[in-house]
């Protein structure tokens, strides 16, 4: 997530939380917890029943209105106090409105209408809950719908994606532009006819598809959408149900809920399984929240002072540490994953989020599906009150089970540093960071021959599996890989650039661990130099698909390299000791230059040996390898598993060329 400055009304409280230097007592703790399963809107029977925890209140009034937006309340009605700090009603089998908000009464104030925070379907802007079952906004056969199969974490492949960047484009080929049906419709073709969309996603191999948020957030005006405006959705309103401006009608709660289970429905025919990006660290301005509106300063951390902490760097952040707030983080996310199918969960800026609720989060969607992936951004954009070790970032991944962070020691090694875009990085030519590239290369993990002291951030392994580290040079924070190359690389001919661009994920694709890429990337997609497009029009941040049609060698290559990884195991090593027992470096290699050897058919691959050679020079390097004869299987941008052509040495050691800003992959079958 990029720094996004948001108005915020700072909040006077009359208590002190967790400070990084001493634990004080804090308030908030004394105040009742609820453990039920039923908080917000369920349904026994076709009737509904609402329950809200605000405990402060001294009333809580349930109003229902005919429509998502204006009018009078239809009915009006006070909720009775119940156990841990809650409040009941269980309304009429007929009720004489569609919407409802709750209003609380707290030390003689009248606070704001809102919907409750378990809210699972809104009208227009999410300014009012809607008496629907999402149960009853499925589409047609959605209880036929199943995962793909999936046998282990590494074999994931995952590709990242913006509702509207996928179709929004002129030439796109796609009907329901910027919609979620645009994402799930089929046999759409762009520019020479190349595969767009769902299609495109399919042709090009990923596993999983990680859509940018889709939970309701505050920064598009559902009810102005002929503005056309743009955002990537780091604003959260509702964290539980689906944002309204990607629906055919934002104004009917039915169809949000509707077309996004066939967005799930129509990845999951094609094999594709669907990641959900999803932002509990904070929330749009918390005046505006029903968080503040029910429980004043409950739901987020303070500063000494009383102000608000904001280690999100949005004017906020989640106190995930406290009882109902984990328990809100934690159900919300088994409700994407029970109701909607969901396959995995992308937490931005997860180093804000606490070790046990993220423990928490793992341990209930494992009694859904063990195979749920879940990863994050394992760092702040901020300090924050709550102490490091207690939280998840990415030094602490390895108390997580199955719980994967970005690795952005291999990102910033390979192309450059993100705080310092005129760096070239090892594909530029930069020397130092050959161990940098290395510790992606294993996945994160303890390995022998690497000199951590070297790395350019972690100094030690982060990951106690492959399967924790997520490989990527490029995602939507930050430029492009095609926009960061040409700035750390002025000069450069096009076709140079091209071999860099191949070259830095040929790294990530043969690297152990989960590789990442941003849909777009593989046919050399730019932003026009953008390096925050949060929320910059189509016109910069969408999918150009006559780009597509210009490289489709490089589209090809890249079908080719996902093909390669899928097909040989040595490339994604399920442990640690695999990678330790299969994976040696080549030793006394030159600078800006790495190779290694995964031998003896590591992971019960076909190729008994494969050797994988990367050269950051700007010119050939003639490097070292084991005797023997080797099939050519990738050369620069060519890809041929029944091997190129062949080499062959009958001494210890075999010295081959490996072209400037290129890789070279030998195997011996």
């Amino acid at each position: 997530m990029k720094f996004r400055s948001f108005l915020v009304l700072a909040l006077a409280v009359s208590t002190l939380t967790t400070c990084r230097t001493a634990r004080v007592t804090d308030t908030y703790s004394l105040l009742p917890t609820y453990e039920g399963p039923d908080l917000g809107l369920t349904f026994v029977r076709g009737q509904a029943r609402l329950r809200v925890w605000s405990p402060t209140a001294e009333k809580l009034q349930l109003k229902l209105y005919a429509e998502g937006t204006g009018g009078a309340p239809v009915a009006e009605y006070s909720m009775q106090k119940s156990t841990g700090g809650t409040w009941v009603y269980t309304l009429p089998a007929q009720p004489a409105g569609q919407f409802y908000v709750v209003q609380a009464t707290i030390k003689g104030r009248q606070m704001a209408e809102v919907p409750d925070p378990y809210v699972h379907a809104v009208g227009l802007n999410g300014q009012r809950g809607a008496l629907l079952d999402p149960a009853t906004a499925s589409p047609a056969r959605w209880e036929e719908d199943l995962r793909p199969q999936l046998k282990q974490a590494t074999d994931i492949v995952i590709g990242e994606a913006h509702v509207r960047d996928l179709s929004m484009h002129p030439q796109s080929g796609i009907q329901h532009k910027g919609k979620y049906l645009g994402v799930a419709e089929a046999g759409t073709r762009g520019p020479a006819g190349v595969k767009t969309g769902l299609d495109h996603l399919t042709e090009l191999g990923i596993t999983h598809v990680h859509l940018l948020p889709v939970n309701d957030f505050a920064s598009i005006d559902e009810s102005k959408l002929s503005e056309n405006r743009y955002n990537w959705g780091y604003e959260p309103l509702h964290y539980s149900v689906p944002e309204g401006s990607y629906a055919t009608d934002p104004a009917d709660p039915a169809a949000r809920i509707r077309e996004l289970k066939q967005v799930t429905q129509a990845l999951h025919g094609r094999g594709l399984r669907l990641i959900l990006d999803v932002v509990y660290n904070h929330t749009t301005d918390v005046a505006r929240t029903s968080f503040e509106q029910l429980v004043p300063g409950y739901y987020y951390r303070h500063n000494p002072d009383g102000s608000l902490s904001d280690a999100a760097a949005c004017g906020n952040e989640i106190a995930s540490e406290r009882p109902m707030v984990r328990k809100l983080i934690v159900e919300s996310v088994v409700y994407w994953a029970r109701e909607y199918h969901v396959d995995g969960f992308r937490f931005d800026l997860m180093g804000i989020l606490d070790l046990r609720t993220m423990r928490a989060v793992r341990v209930a969607l494992d009694q859904i599906d063990h195979s749920i992936f879940l990863y994050g951004e394992g760092w702040t954009a901020r300090p924050s009150p709550l102490p490091e070790a207690e939280r998840a970032v990415k030094a602490n991944v390895g108390k997580l089970d199955r719980i994967a962070a970005f690795g952005d020691e291999l990102r910033d090694g390979v192309k450059g540093g993100v705080s310092r875009p005129a760096d070239p990085g090892f594909v530029g030519g930069q020397p130092g960071l050959e161990e940098s590239v290395k510790f992606g290369i294993v996945g994160a993990t303890q390995h022998p021959q690497l000199d951590y002291s070297k790395v350019n951030y972690a100094k030690v392994p982060w990951a106690a599996t492959p399967a924790q580290a997520i490989n990527y040079v490029a995602c939507h924070d930050d430029r492009l890989l095609w926009d960061e190359l040409t700035v750390g690389n002025p000069g450069a001919s096009e076709a140079e650039l091209i071999k860099l661009d191949v070259l830095s994920n040929t790294i990530v694709f043969t690297s152990q661990g989960v590789p990442f890429l941003p849909i777009g990337d593989e046919f050399l997609r730019t932003k026009g130099g953008s390096h925050n497009s949060y929320n910059q029009p189509d016109s910069v941040n969408q999918l150009d698909w006559a780009r597509k049609a210009r490289y489709q060698r490089i589209q090809a290559f890249y079908r080719q390299l996902i093909a390669l990884r899928r097909a040989h195991p040595a490339f994604r090593l399920p442990s640690q000791e695999l990678i330790q027992r299969h994976l040696e470096f080549l030793p006394n290699l030159p600078a800006t230059t790495i190779g290694y050897r995964l031998k003896e058919y590591a992971g019960g691959d076909t190729w008994r040996n494969i050797v994988v050679l990367f050269n950051g020079n700007r010119q050939a390097a003639r490097l070292p390898i084991p005797g023997g004869r080797y099939s050519v299987v990738l050369a620069e941008d060519q890809i041929n598993p029944q091997g190129i052509r062949t080499v062959e040495g009958t001494g210890e050691t075999l010295t081959v060329e490996v072209p400037a800003s290129s890789a070279l992959i030998l195997v011996q079958p």
